[in-house]
């Protein structure tokens, strides 16, 4: 890959520490005090608007956080037709590179892990959903053992936001720690334990060394985590032992429906520090019972689809015929608001699993007077 040179006023480049199809990132010095910063710039020398807002999110989302699980940048500066975000250089680094350069022990996975529901924590308080949790987006201390959150690009302030139906090439957030609301195909909207799935599917890859679902087909993959539970995380990995215990948070955080996840970021902490002391005392983790002081600090209404079990059945029904090789046409009747969009949506399984298409249009009876509206 051709290496390209930073040239920002006022920063001297002294090491190129990462060179990928989107981003570059530099360590560098900034020439007025000297101080050591980590600089971060787009591949592309003329991004869209798309990019050039994503690559200014991360600025305004994190500028006012104030965590010391979250990387605070310095500035934004403009480089050429794009932005250049400058960061503290305190010596952290990739917590993908040091897991597989390390030996590490299940003692250091813990306290690492309790670290990153501490940070998720305090975004579910700021009203943030990072929406990329994964290894290569959280740096490490090598020395205090610090964790850091960071690439905050595709980060969400609102509470809530439904994710529309994209091809999964697309897809915001990386596919092998998804959530299943997150890849548009399950008819629910995304909140801040989407987080929780990809910190799961995080954890099942430090523990074992594999990812949840290893399929590189980008449609299998949104299957994998839509209708297929990961599989058993085994009793030992890259760490000594995984505890039984242990393997059943990261299922629990891994669950398809949102509800029946972790509710708040204290209880998995709670949970994690109980494994930590026994771990540290006992040398081993006894088996107990998880989520007792999971408690959601909001009220959720579950987005289960109640009373229309016949009617999804029969459109299911249609789609297995359809997918045989017969032809049929259903129509779906109802007044406004009855819930015919929700019913239809529920059919995103199969037709994802059977390599099928989702079309959907909407004519607006309220602007009839415009052509082709």
């Amino acid at each position: 890959m051709k290496t390209i040179m930073l040239n920002l006023t006022g920063y001297i480049e002294t090491d190129l520490l990462y060179a990928g199809t989107r981003t570059i990132v530099y360590r560098g010095i900034r020439t007025s005090d000297r101080q050591s910063v980590i600089i971060k710039v787009l591949r592309n020398f003329n991004p869209n608007f798309n990019e050039l807002v994503q690559f200014r999110n991360q600025y305004v989302i994190t500028r006012h956080l104030e965590h010391p699980a979250i990387v605070r940048p310095l500035t934004l500066e403009r480089y050429g037709n794009s932005y250049a975000l400058v960061m503290p250089d305190t010596g952290e680094v990739a917590l993908k590179d040091y897991w597989q350069q390390s030996n590490p022990s299940l003692a250091e996975f813990l306290a690492i892990v309790i670290q990153l529901a501490e940070a998720l924590h305090y975004l579910i308080q700021q009203r943030i959903i990072h929406k990329d949790i994964k290894p290569s987006n959280i740096l490490i201390h090598p020395e205090t053992g610090q964790v850091k959150l960071i690439d905050f690009s595709i980060s969400s302030l609102l509470p809530k936001e439904q994710q529309q139906l994209t091809n999964p090439n697309v897809l915001e957030g990386t596919l092998a720690y998804i959530s299943p609301e997150q890849t548009g195909r399950m008819n629910r909207g995304i909140d801040y334990r989407t987080d929780f799935y990809s910190l799961g599917a995080t954890m099942f890859e430090l523990l074992t060394g594999k990812l949840p679902f290893e399929t590189t087909d980008p449609m299998d993959l949104v299957h994998c985590h839509i209708a297929k539970m990961p599989p058993a995380l085994g009793k030992r990995g890259v760490v000594e032992v995984i505890p039984a215990v242990l393997s059943d948070i990261v299922l629990k955080l891994m669950a398809k429906n949102a509800e029946d996840r972790y509710q708040s970021a204290l209880g998995l902490k709670y949970d994690l520090e109980r494994c930590l002391q026994e771990w540290e005392s006992t040398g081993e983790i006894a088996t107990f019972e998880i989520g007792t002081r999971d408690r959601s600090d909001r009220f959720l209404i579950p987005e289960k689809l109640y009373g229309r079990e016949t009617e999804v059945q029969t459109l299911l029904d249609a789609f297995d015929r359809v997918a045989s090789g017969v032809t049929e046409m259903m129509l779906v009747a109802g007044f406004s608001g009855i819930g015919k969009t929700a019913v239809v949506s529920e059919v995103h399984k199969p037709i994802v699993e059977k390599r099928g298409y989702f079309i959907k249009g909407k004519f607006d009876q309220f602007n009839r007077n415009i052509p082709f509206r």
